[in-house]
């Protein structure tokens, strides 16, 4: 444990890219910080940063301590989740990394009747990307991730997945909403917003849109919130997109929700997951397992 203070400021220092920005951030003088590492490399043994002319970086020897620093760490708060259980207190704390789409409705009702049941546990819920989700995992920054289309399977293990349409959302006076479903030619033709393409909705977008010789994505407005493409509707006469687990078109002014064609747009994977091999501290893992069976009963009611 005497070691935990230094192993701060490493990760510190990874994190900024150099001594000098680092120490701005943790608000000591950069000499200081330079001897503490020099100090611990002494100690340890190895070099494990490498000097550049602009900074600093890991060498393959600081790649091993790091992940060591990780693992240690979170075997350390999975011991104290298990001595918590064992004395009755079931206390924890479980990290998420998830698609802005469960921000709205559906991790909120899942945390909350978790708690209700285990009112110690904690909760910090991280709005990530695809590859931002499964860096948190590697990291050990996030214990479990909830996100549309992965972009890496290798490390990712996979507790649960769940296909979901892609929908459009629209005003309901609006000439589409009489459909039961949509078609993308139809949909494209009418002003839209759309995320960024890095966010799954726009790749199923894109890559559908190229199958064909007429139809293009082109926003009129193009956004990193979905909460933002979620209502952006209630305001102009706009066709945004979003997934089911995202909607709740009755709490939205005026707004319907018609599922694309599945001939013309795939099914998106929603993935819940955790880091491969990973054993999770025992309120993660307790949540996890709660998460997959709501995700189940999901499945089963769209059937």
């Amino acid at each position: 444990m005497r070691h935990m203070r230094d192993f701060e400021f490493l990760e510190g220092v990874v994190r900024a890219g150099s001594i000098r920005k680092a120490a701005e951030d943790m608000n000591i003088t950069a000499s200081a910080l330079n001897r503490r590492i020099n100090r611990f490399e002494d100690e340890f043994g190895f070099e494990i940063f490498e000097r550049l002319p602009r900074g600093v970086r890991l060498n393959p020897a600081g790649e091993l301590l790091l992940h060591h620093i990780r693992t240690q760490r979170s075997d350390f708060a999975r011991l104290k989740s298990q001595v918590s259980d064992l004395s009755g207190v079931r206390r924890g704390h479980v990290s998420i990394a998830c698609s802005q789409a469960l921000l709205p409705y559906f991790l909120p009702a899942e945390i909350a009747l978790y708690r209700k049941e285990h009112a110690g546990v904690t909760f910090n819920v991280n709005v990530r990307d695809r590859e931002e989700a499964e860096r948190e995992l590697t990291e050990f920054s996030s214990d479990i991730a909830l996100v549309f289309e992965p972009r890496s399977m290798v490390d990712f293990e996979v507790a649960y997945a769940l296909e979901q349409p892609l929908h459009a959302v629209m005003r309901a006076e609006h000439p589409l909403a009489v459909k039961e479903t949509v078609r993308l030619r139809d949909v494209l033709s009418f002003p839209h917003v759309a995320p960024s393409e890095k966010y799954a909705v726009r790749v199923l977008l894109e890559t559908s849109a190229r199958r064909s010789t007429f139809v293009s994505v082109n926003p009129m407005v193009e956004s990193e919130s979905f909460d933002f493409m979620r209502h952006y509707g209630e305001w102009e006469d706009m066709i945004g997109f979003q997934f089911p687990i995202g909607l709740n078109t009755s709490k939205q002014k005026g707004l319907v929700s018609r599922p694309l064609d599945q001939n013309d747009v795939a099914l998106g994977n929603l993935f819940l997951g955790q880091l491969r091999g990973r054993t999770l501290p025992v309120a993660s893992a307790r949540f996890i397992h709660k998460l997959s069976r709501s995700l189940q009963k999901l499945s089963q009611a769209d059937a």
